[in-house]
């Protein structure tokens, strides 16, 4: 009787062991970030926005952006109003803009706010490949449309949480786009773009290192120093998809190593470490190796044209590392250039992006106050 009962007690004592420890990861963690109540949470657990913060202008939660990390441009904007209407005629002005004047970066930005709006409605965009079906701009924005629908099939949950129904929809899918993304290619030889969409079909399927290695040589023949494409190809590389920490933190650091200076690609190595750091030791982010990193980003985004589209993630993953390493004067610095947008790393990777950044945020205007 009594090794019965010790056989049904004992996993019972090691489940409730194995929550406890969890929660108390979870608190020292939020010790460690500075991420628990300070101050800024008023008496009913309420955030009130401090006096430090609301003197330099900043905002609470409530008012933050989860949908965007930077303004939205006014051409996009205007673009997208009119998709919602129906009318695709702006959006394919758009489109057409950035291929002669060979904005790559804006043009795969664009292409992919345009393919996630056609993933929920397509009428519009089926109303403009019927007009001009041969369209280079309607072919790219369909491929990455594909893509987007795919990935929304299959939900942004961990795989153990993902139903067989919703991985068979996003397999066929994904190979649907691999020919809209070849057609795309072929009716614009010189974009990039359809590249680095079909990146994310070879995550998505698995395809092997040698594939990605030839969209990769492809991309890099048309746009060397491209940001979308090296975030996306950094996500095929890291440990969660196809790759492993070794693979993406090497692939960071030689693209770090041979981009001109504005090129932004400096973010990479923090990116890579942000993505593979399972730690609670906030030691681990102020480490020399580290701070050399942040002030190589920090070089960087000082010779980036003020107009460049990925300008602000980046600031918003030196403002957070800037605060973990306590330079809270430079990080606060970031914060008041991205403040009232937080759809960027790290903000986005959490349960609350506006609460965390807001709390991170105040406890550096706090610091320097």
């Amino acid at each position: 009787m009594t090794i019965l009962l010790w056989g049904v007690l004992a996993p019972i004592g090691l489940i409730v062991l194995a929550v406890g420890l969890w929660f108390l990861k979870a608190i020292v963690q939020g010790w460690r970030e500075g991420w628990r109540s300070d101050g800024s949470d008023g008496p009913d657990g309420a955030y009130e926005l401090p006096e430090e913060s609301a003197a330099l202008g900043l905002l609470p939660p409530d008012r933050q952006d989860t949908g965007s990390a930077s303004p939205v441009p006014a051409g996009l904007a205007a673009a997208l109003d009119a998709v919602a209407r129906g009318e695709w005629e702006t959006a394919a002005g758009l489109m057409a803009r950035t291929a002669v004047e060979r904005d790559w970066e804006n043009r795969s930005g664009y292409a992919y706010e345009l393919g996630s709006r056609a993933a929920q409605d397509d009428a519009w965009l089926l109303a403009w490949e019927t007009a001009r079906p041969d369209d280079p701009d309607a072919a790219v924005v369909r491929a990455r449309s594909t893509v987007c629908l795919a990935w929304d099939i299959r939900g942004g949950k961990r795989a153990q949480y993902t139903t067989g129904e919703q991985f068979r929809g996003f397999h066929a899918t994904l190979q649907r786009s691999r020919a809209e993304t070849e057609r795309a290619a072929g009716l614009n030889p010189q974009d990039p773009t359809p590249y680095i969409t079909g990146i994310w079909t070879a995550l998505g399927l698995g395809h092997p290192h040698t594939e990605m290695e030839r969209i990769w040589s492809a991309i890099t023949e048309r746009a060397p120093y491209h940001y979308e494409a090296h975030f996306s190809a950094v996500q095929y590389w890291c440990g969660k998809w196809r790759g492993s920490h070794e693979l993406a933190e090497a692939f960071a650091a030689e693209a770090a190593a041979k981009a001109p200076p504005g090129s932004l690609l400096t973010a990479f190595p923090l990116i890579v470490h942000f993505e593979h750091d399972e730690t609670t030791d906030q030691d681990a982010d102020r480490t020399p190796e580290m701070i050399a990193l942040v002030d190589a980003a920090l070089a960087d985004v000082a010779a980036a044209d003020p107009a460049h589209p990925r300008l602000a993630e980046v600031r918003h993953l030196l403002a957070y590392y800037l605060s973990l390493q306590d330079r809270d004067e430079a990080a606060v610095e970031q914060f008041r250039l991205v403040d009232g947008y937080v759809n960027a790393l790290p903000w986005r990777y959490r349960v609350e992006p506006a609460e965390e950044y807001c709390a991170l945020r105040d406890q550096s205007v706090r610091a320097i106050g």
